[in-house]
């Protein structure tokens, strides 16, 4: 995924999180001011954008962008009755021990 910055007389920066909390950055993960950036997300994470004029992130000109995990594929159908089958035996055998269970708790209390 990309960000496109197009702007006249700034600069971006990519800057760690304490930086960002700072609004002042001395060791730059990225920085451009040539007025128009295409960024790219490469990853899943926490990217955190500042301006580099003096007093500009402190008036509110910063963003933080976070990336999620791509999701899972989608299940075939055929996947998802086996789960399905798979719950409905755990459930059938989880209903037989709970039912031993209280089975036997019965038979110790009234025999």
């Amino acid at each position: 995924m990309d960000l496109d910055f197009n702007y006249q007389r700034d600069s971006v920066m990519v800057v760690t999180k304490d930086e960002y909390e700072k609004c002042h950055s001395a060791h730059l993960i990225f920085f451009s001011n040539n007025g128009v950036i295409v960024f790219t997300l490469d990853r899943p994470g926490v990217f955190h954008f500042i301006s580099g004029i003096s007093r500009h992130c402190e008036r509110g000109q910063k963003m933080i962008v976070k990336v999620l995990e791509p999701a899972s594929p989608p299940q075939s159908a055929d996947q998802n009755e086996q789960k399905n089958d798979a719950a409905v035996a755990m459930a059938a055998i989880t209903s037989a021990t709970l039912m031993s269970c209280i089975m036997s708790i019965v038979g110790v209390l009234f025999f």
